[in-house]
């Protein structure tokens, strides 16, 4: 009886409404201090699906310093399976957002956020650029709101991810990527000690996505290139000799296509394009910068 009970309390379409959030091959988009969740193979040129959103204003348990730090905000990354959101804000914060919940559950004030990734013992880096305290590398504890625990030098840093299976953490510059391993990892004072560096072929490096362990793709101004970890080569990924400002770029395996912004206005767009099948999706309203396959 308390099983039917608990059954009528909350109905079937709760529960596919939450599921079908994590789903797979949905995008996530974000600008200006909104974040959406479109159905691609629902959405059209004219209107997204939107099968989920949300705004800095929704944040009551976020510091209110914080609203007009998260207003341009930059990347959203799917994190910790899926469950929750890694915003990054180039008016100068980092939030790790609960999905479900939409509850805030980090916050770190950095100068000019373009992007960042969960690390092992729940750890973050952020990279920073184009301010006069950015240029950096930076890592934050997710039980230590707002306390830098590492910092490097890096110019214009706009990608980060990291690489399990490698235990590398990739960071993508202006016109380097680089390489770094942890040292010290489980102390209160880790550090990153820089394994390797590659010079792109293209400079501008705006986006940094992993394809495998073994496979990343990388974005220029005018280029996406294929970077080869084991051959350590970049080679051109999908010619789009008419794109300019690529910002970002991730590619779906699955259907075998690009998923791709491109600057249209100054430095974002209102739409998100794919290649393989060719797809356009208009987002109105936000000032989008970049886009996140979920995986």
């Amino acid at each position: 009886m308390r099983i039917i009970i608990f059954l009528l309390l909350f109905p079937a379409s709760l529960f596919a409404q939450r599921s079908n959030i994590l789903q797979k091959d949905y995008l996530i988009a974000c600008g200006d201090n909104k974040v959406i969740i479109i159905d691609p193979a629902k959405s059209t040129e004219a209107s997204p699906f939107i099968v989920w959103q949300w705004s800095v204003a929704e944040a009551t348990d976020l510091p209110v310093a914080y609203h007009k730090l998260m207003a341009t905000l930059d990347e959203c990354k799917p994190v910790m399976q899926n469950k929750k959101l890694l915003l990054t804000s180039s008016g100068g914060a980092t939030i790790l957002l609960d999905i479900d919940s939409k509850k805030v559950t980090f916050y770190g004030r950095t100068p000019m956020a373009h992007s960042a990734d969960v690390l092992p013992q729940n750890r973050i880096a952020v990279a920073n650029s184009t301010h006069p305290a950015g240029n950096s590398l930076e890592i934050y504890d997710i039980n230590m709101p707002e306390k830098v625990i590492f910092k490097d030098s890096l110019y214009s840093g706009h990608g980060v991810v990291w690489n399990e299976k490698k235990n590398l953490l990739y960071v993508l510059g202006h016109s380097v990527l680089k390489a770094y391993a942890l040292k010290e990892w489980k102390s209160v004072n880790p550090k990153l000690k820089l394994v390797k560096q590659w010079t792109l072929p293209d400079e501008g490096g705006h986006d940094l996505y992993m394809i495998d362990p073994n496979n990343f793709i990388v974005s220029t101004h005018h280029n996406v290139f294929r970077f080869n970890t084991k051959k350590e080569t970049f080679d051109v990924f999908m010619p789009l000799a008419d794109k300019h400002n690529i910002k970002s770029v991730n590619y779906d395996q699955k259907t075998n296509r690009l998923v791709y912004t491109i600057a249209e206005k100054s430095w974002w767009t209102n739409h998100i394009y794919s290649t393989q099948p060719d797809m356009r999706v208009h987002i109105p309203d936000i000032k989008l910068y970049k886009v996140r396959v979920v995986r």
